[in-house]
């Protein structure tokens, strides 16, 4: 039986959707310019370097006859609809990116996109984070998403002040000690 009269999987549906957009439609998508380089690196990777390696494999392993029980063909195609997935997700966050360049913002004493922000919580331990792009966020490098929680109460914040961020946990009071932007 021809696969063009065969029923698609769920999950094969569900991998040839976009990503979910993390960004509200109303909020502009802001990013560093190390982030929009980073994510134009993936671009240009994932279109010159993996998916032409994965386009030769599967082509490879559609020669090989059945492709029903062919489990190169299978798997490969599975990983160049996630390639393809990837690559409209990149392009639309790309295409909507706003670059904000935190070294332009020096003598600044209040808390915006790009700044380094040390603050002390309840608990007494101090914590250094960075307020970057939702595609850049990585909480082990001390970089959070600039419409997270903490960074949205941090914002407009000046050193001295002290913020309530509302958490799942409830509303904890931290103690800004110190507003930076990169040199």
């Amino acid at each position: 039986m021809s696969k063009a009269f065969t029923k698609e999987t769920d999950t094969d549906a569900e991998d040839d959707r976009d990503e979910p957009d993390a960004i509200p439609a109303d909020v502009k998508n802001y990013v560093t310019p190390e982030g929009h380089a980073a994510l134009q690196e993936e671009l240009r990777w994932l279109l010159r370097e993996e998916r032409p390696k994965i386009v030769e494999i599967v082509s490879w392993a559609a020669g090989n006859g059945d492709r029903s029980e062919n489990g190169d063909y299978i798997y490969n195609k599975k990983r160049l609809r996630e390639i393809d997935r990837r690559v409209r997700y990149l392009t639309k966050r790309l295409d909507n990116a706003e670059i904000v360049d935190p070294k332009k913002q020096q003598g600044l004493e209040q808390v915006f996109f790009g700044a380094t922000v040390t603050y002390v919580r309840e608990d007494g331990t101090e914590h250094t984070v960075k307020l970057v792009g939702v595609d850049e966020a990585d909480l082990e490098r001390g970089k959070i998403n600039w419409l997270s929680p903490v960074a949205r109460a941090l914002m407009k914040s000046r050193p001295g002040d002290t913020v309530d961020v509302r958490t799942e946990a409830g509303t904890e009071t931290i103690e800004i000690l110190d507003v930076a932007y990169p040199l």
